[in-house]
């Protein structure tokens, strides 16, 4: 199997190209027979994926899988998005995933939010069945990559994110950022990761006047979550919100935006309206403003490209601190991938030799019978054999760290006839089914009642305390316990 991944970023494209290649990004993965993950963020769209074969033909053909893909879902022509992507392959593929997960290739350089991002594309293709053992292990590592380099770098110290850098330059416009947030009045538009984010960084700038407004309805219960000190705003409270606001923050990245007509007449804005200069900052990568919104009079408008544009460099010293942690990070993965590959040959080793052994071994049973003599004689050749293949495993490790794993392939190819398969084949895994009341059988059905006999009302088991987990039973198997209690 070969890894390969898609890349369209803001180091090649515009974000109004990456945004309009984003859209429908979460089903790419599912309608293709390859595993794949799909990480898309405020400044990136990449693919990772495994070809099932090694041979340049098999990895071209899985390449134009996930190209149809996201010509599809999301409108653009297919040969547009064909030139539009780089592709990168095994090593450089593995490389720039880590650099990416450790904020080294974001417009925000050292940013902390895109490590979340890395693991959430992960856990949403977990829960799609389209990720494979070998990419769930890829991500995994990177996103302990990222962790390393916030914990043991200075560049992770700084704590930057494309919202802190977002508020600091809206901070800056307004005069002083730090009385300015306190007395501050604040609608945040969409309830996503950036919005969460948003939250928390406006708290710890002491902004006590923060209202959350969403098209879905979700602001009561995205409030509630996180314990925020802010109130959930309704359709009909967003007018009085925002005439009275001195920031607004768009990252619902929905599919409607809000005009400098709406901005007018919902924020009052113009000769008779308010009295007050408004900031709007545009966090959402698909726009939850029409540009025409920066022309009014009174109103600054904060986007991507100028958080951008805007963000501070990073030191010499702590860029050479985070790379070093990421190169060591990935040649040790690349290495352990490497003994990963040398273990399937050792495994085909040893069953060719065990298969061996044990026929021979049946032709001395049927001649003498299980009998002490035949004992000894099996354990002789055992022991012969654990000697025998010591120095072919031990080979095998060592041509894996110098990535001849192929040399030693192929010799056992030549030599034994024998033929290495992968034990860990680039097979998407499948979410597990619920199962309906009806599918379960009656002793199943009798197991549940008896366990649930055991278990304190509300509770989940006999081990924890009820409302501890809430956990939807099965009525018929209520019902069966509740008549074996009476």
């Amino acid at each position: 199997m070969t890894l390969f991944s898609l890349v369209a970023t803001h180091a090649d494209l515009d974000l109004e190209t990456v945004g309009i290649l984003s859209s429908g990004a979460a089903e790419v993965a599912g309608s293709v027979n390859v595993p794949a993950v799909t990480l898309a963020t405020c400044n990136r769209l990449e693919i990772y994926a495994e070809s099932p074969a090694d041979d340049p033909t098999a990895v071209e053909s899985s390449r134009e899988q996930l190209i149809d893909a996201v010509a599809e879902t999301s409108g653009v022509d297919r040969q547009t998005i064909a030139s539009t992507f780089r592709t990168l392959v095994e090593d450089d593929a593995v490389s720039h995933l880590f650099e990416v997960g450790a904020g080294l290739d974001s417009a925000v350089v050292g940013e902390r939010e895109i490590a979340g991002q890395v693991r959430k594309s992960l856990a949403d293709a977990q829960n799609s069945g389209t990720v494979s053992g070998s990419l769930t292990r890829l991500f995994e590592t990177a996103t302990r990559t990222a962790k390393d380099v916030g914990t043991r770098t200075a560049l992770g110290s700084r704590g930057r994110s494309i919202v802190s850098v977002a508020l600091d330059i809206a901070g800056d416009m307004r005069g002083n950022g730090a009385s300015f947030y306190r007395g501050a009045s604040v609608v945040l538009v969409g309830t996503g990761a950036y919005a969460g984010t948003s939250l928390a960084q406006l708290q710890e700038r002491g902004v006590h006047d923060i209202a959350v407004f969403s098209g879905s309805g979700r602001a009561e219960q995205f409030v509630a979550e996180r314990g925020a000190a802010a109130r959930a705003l309704r359709m009909e409270d967003l007018a009085e919100a925002f005439a009275s606001a001195d920031l607004i923050i768009g990252c619902s990245g929905g599919n409607r935006q809000i005009t400098a007509r709406e901005i007018r007449s919902l924020a009052g804005v113009g000769p008779t309206g308010r009295q007050k200069d408004l900031t709007i900052i545009d966090l959402a990568l698909s726009h939850d403003f029409t540009p025409d919104v920066a022309e009014l009079p009174g109103v600054e408008l904060i986007t991507l490209e100028s958080v951008k544009m805007a963000a501070p460099s990073e030191t010499e010293d702590s860029l050479e601190q985070a790379r070093e942690v990421v190169q060591s990070a990935v040649q040790e993965y690349l290495t352990e991938r490497q003994q990963r590959s040398a273990d399937d040959a050792i495994v085909a080793l040893r069953r060719h030799t065990q298969s061996v052994l044990d026929g021979e071994m049946e032709k001395v049973r049927r001649q003498h019978g299980c009998t002490a003599a035949a004992e000894e004689v099996e354990f002789a050749v055992r022991r012969i054999v654990r000697k025998l293949l010591h120095t072919p495993t031990v080979r095998a490790r060592e041509l894996a760290a110098e990535g001849r794993t192929e040399d030693y392939v192929r010799a056992l190819e030549d030599v034994f006839g024998l033929e290495v398969e992968p034990r860990d084949r680039p097979e998407r895994a499948q979410p597990a089914k619920r199962r309906r009341a009806e599918e379960f059988s009656p002793v199943e059905l009798a197991q549940m009642a008896a366990h649930l006999q055991k278990v304190p009302d509300g509770g989940f088991c006999q081990h924890h305390r009820p409302g501890e987990f809430a956990v939807e039973r099965l009525a018929i198997a209520q019902r069966l316990a509740e008549a074996q209690a009476s």
